[in-house]
């Protein structure tokens, strides 16, 4: 196991499910954490892309049990800024020489993206062996994680982009995989509505999908 991925990985092992996070209002994300570490799941992506994100990840960051990261690193400034605002890791859609180097500087945990074995491979040579498969559906889905697990059994990782509660299971049981992103958890119309109770259990049936 690399020492550069150490961390992610502990996080990513903390649950099956990492929900993936648009917020569009700072208000929502306390309550929203809240309702998703009850659940039973504690690792939360905040992702960079509303203007409302980095309050999300100060707020979120408050909650007890909660490891909450930043989604959508794409340059050296967003990881800065991401840390500055508590984000205890960051996750990538894909990964660049800058953008690690910048994460390193600032002590961040990075999930880097990877689609192919190539760029699974580079990401090694530099010491990462926890790597986020993205866009997980739209690069062959389950069957093509576990076709580029084959010859690199030493990389894990998390796929994300498409997984649902239906396909969840295929991924989750490939012994390459730690865990899984999804935004199923704390759909829209649930967090504009404050229905808190509902994305909890939305969140403890995910919690169970390995079970």
């Amino acid at each position: 196991m690399s020492v550069k991925t150490q961390r992610t990985r502990e996080i990513c092992a903390l649950a099956p499910i990492v929900p993936v996070l648009v917020i569009d209002d700072a208000a929502q994300a306390r309550p929203l954490a809240e309702a998703l570490v009850a659940g039973g799941l504690p690792a939360l992506e905040v992702t960079l892309r509303t203007p409302a994100a980095l309050d999300a990840i100060r707020a979120m960051a408050a909650v007890p049990g909660g490891v909450v990261g930043a989604g959508t690193l794409v340059t050296p400034e967003d990881v800065r800024a991401a840390k500055e605002a508590g984000a205890q890791f960051g996750v990538s859609p894909g990964a660049t020489d800058a953008l690690i180097a910048a994460c390193e500087a600032e002590g961040l945990p990075l999930l880097p993206g990877a689609a192919t074995a190539s760029e699974a491979m580079r990401l090694l040579e530099q010491g990462y062996d926890m790597l986020k498969f993205f866009p997980a559906e739209a690069s062959g889905g389950a069957p093509a994680l576990k076709a580029i697990g084959a010859p690199l059994p030493q990389i894990t990782f998390c796929p994300t982009g498409g997984v649902s509660p239906s396909n969840a299971r295929d991924y989750l049981f490939l012994t390459n995989v730690v865990c899984a992103g999804g935004s199923w958890v704390a759909p829209k119309n649930m967090v504009l509505g404050g229905d808190w109770a509902g994305i909890e259990s939305l969140a403890r049936e995910a919690s169970k999908l390995m079970d």
